[in-house]
């Protein structure tokens, strides 16, 4: 059975050692490798590790290794922990000598915001406050946020007013922060399986939200990762198989800021709306830092204009779910 993708928060990793078969989730009893599994918290989200090795040490000190990488992004890249450095800098406005890692992304970020035109920017975060605030409120006209209101959000917004080198991030105009919801969870899939393939696993599928198949399914087929039907709960509009590539998908269903669904999660920092251009869009490419990222910018693109951005940047499979059902799929 494929597993079905969502813009869930749930985590679940699936791994197996070299040589050894993967078991599916909840399987117990395995003669190939005693299963070591980890259940807790990451990125707010219950997370779930089950590893199927010959070494029940070596597979206990693995567990203990991603475990911990994934406590230390999260002190990174949260919104949620008032430590965290993300949320420093949004107080803060500067930081000084930033790990590496959020340098990194910022680095990705940028690459992403040019070749999407604008369309995914981190700097978002004041008209997701604003959005958010005017909601809050009884009584809020349902219409949204006043033009008053949103034209004080955007020009707080703007990735080109974000400095950032590796001694030193910081803003350039008063007010601006900064949310990486949009592409964390990805870079975070990715450090997971360099983790997981430097500790001999040669074959895996990654599940932080977003999905990452290392290798070939142990059967010898790609790793199945199905595109859910975000009108029909539980229905797969098409099933992939993926082998090396990473697999995310942004909806505008993941959430919504007023009771009616007019007003979702993916907001458009060029003109501060939340259009509902997509019921869904899925991206295939090399990362999943990459493939989380331009799902959520190709949601708020016309069709040309994401057909455009992928073939600049090539070897890549974008699936685009039209409110009417059309499924288009682009190749580059």
């Amino acid at each position: 059975m494929a597993a079905m993708l969502t813009r869930r928060r749930a985590i679940g990793i699936s791994a197996a050692a070299a040589g050894l078969a993967l078991l599916p989730f909840g399987s117990h009893g395995a003669t190939a490798g005693e299963e070591v599994t980890w259940q807790g918290q990451a990125l707010g989200a219950p997370a779930t590790l089950r590893i199927h090795h010959h070494h029940r040490g070596q597979a206990l000190r693995l567990v203990a290794d991603v475990e911990a990488e994934v406590r230390r992004l999260e002190r990174v890249f949260s919104l949620y922990r008032e430590d965290s450095d993300l949320v420093l800098l949004n107080r803060q406005g500067v930081r000084l000598a930033p790990p590496a890692e959020l340098v990194e992304v910022l680095r990705l970020s940028g690459a992403l915001w040019q070749l999407s035109g604008g369309a995914f920017d981190p700097t978002v975060q004041p008209l997701w406050l604003s959005y958010l605030e005017h909601f809050s409120t009884p009584g809020a006209d349902p219409a949204g946020p006043s033009a008053r209101d949103l034209d004080a959000a955007l020009a707080k917004t703007g990735f080109d007013g974000l400095r950032y080198d590796a001694d030193r991030i910081a803003f350039s105009r008063a007010g601006m922060a900064v949310t990486l919801n949009g592409i964390a969870q990805g870079y975070i899939t990715d450090r997971v399986v360099e983790l997981l393939r430097a500790g001999g696993i040669a074959s895996c599928l990654v599940d932080m939200g977003e999905s990452r198949g290392v290798g070939l399914h142990p059967d010898g087929r790609g790793w199945r990762i199905g595109i859910a039907d975000p009108q029909r709960p539980g229905d797969v509009v098409e099933t992939l198989e993926i082998v090396d590539r990473a697999v995310a998908t942004s909806s505008p269903a993941g959430f919504a800021f007023d009771s009616e669904g007019r007003f979702n999660h993916l907001l458009d920092p060029r003109s501060g709306r939340s259009p509902r251009r997509y019921e869904s869009v899925t991206v295939v490419a090399r990362d999943a830092a990459t493939a989380d990222g331009l799902s959520t910018a190709f949601a708020l693109m016309d069709p040309e204009a994401v057909a455009a951005a992928a073939r600049q940047h090539g070897d890549l499979q974008v699936h685009l779910l039209s409110g009417s059902g059309q499924h288009t799929v682009l190749d580059s």
